[in-house]
């Protein structure tokens, strides 16, 4: 840990950035941790809501080996409970639940998968039914009142919906209340996303303040392009994903088309 100067761990971390949520968050972290002598908590996480995770995974997922190089401990947070509520981010549909033999067979591929780029074996291992699960109503209502319906309405896909009169289920507002809350199960002080998600992240945020924690540094890699050439690469879509288990050849054309 701190092998390297501040400066060099910093630029290796930030390298293909697409944002950093607060503006110099990162170094105040990397200083956070050097002065206290202990590995920063870099959570990254994936509802397994499909089979296979993809190539659009693998940019964030190489940041995060980087982290682990560094001497940080990253947790790989597998969204168990999230997929079942479906994650609204970039979508102009309601995401159909998924069953808990779905999701736990997708969890058991992505387990294996995350291995190709990161060392599980240095890895935290989490599932956000720990501890969502156990939630009472009351316990969620009481989430519920830590955020405004207009902040939620700022997500850019939410007032789109509304202003072409598409239902949003009421639930779906719940989502990025509970992946914010899984920052604070994690005492998370770093997470990883993708430019879609940084909404969620800040809500995130608000939650670890609100809970007395010191909020997470945001950091965002850009989003890679579905075959299609027009949508992002994603789980939902897996006709234009790249899987990256499948077969180089499949890869070579799909890349190349």
């Amino acid at each position: 840990l701190h092998a390297r100067s501040l400066e060099e761990e910093l630029a290796a971390l930030t390298a293909g950035l697409a944002e950093e949520i607060p503006t110099g968050g990162l170094k105040d972290k990397l200083a956070l941790s050097r002065k206290e002598r202990r590995p920063l908590r870099v959570k990254y996480g994936i509802d397994p809501t499909s089979p296979d995770i993809h190539l659009g995974h693998t940019v964030p997922l190489r940041v995060l080996k980087r982290f682990q190089e560094h001497g940080h401990t990253v947790i790989f947070l597998l969204g168990d409970f999230t997929a079942a509520i479906g994650d609204p981010s970039g979508r102009s549909t309601t995401r159909p639940p998924l069953t808990k033999a779905q999701i736990d067979a997708h969890a058991a591929t992505y387990l294996e998968q995350v291995g190709r780029v990161l060392d599980r074996s240095k890895a935290e291992i989490r599932r956000n039914s720990e501890w969502t699960a156990g939630m009472t109503f009351a316990d969620v209502i009481k989430l519920a009142a830590k955020y405004t319906v207009a902040r939620i309405l700022e997500r850019d896909d939410f007032q789109k919906r509304y202003r072409a009169g598409t239902p949003i289920a009421l639930h779906e507002f719940l989502y990025p209340l509970v992946q914010g809350y899984d920052s604070v199960a994690l005492k998370a002080d770093v997470e990883m996303c993708s430019t879609d998600q940084t909404f969620n992240c800040l809500v995130a945020r608000t939650l670890q303040e609100d809970a007395g924690q010191s909020p997470e540094a945001i950091l965002a890699t850009p989003l890679i392009e579905g075959t299609d050439g027009v949508k992002k690469m994603s789980k939902s879509s897996p006709e234009h994903a790249i899987g990256i288990t499948a077969p180089a050849d499949e890869m070579y054309g799909k890349l190349l088309s």
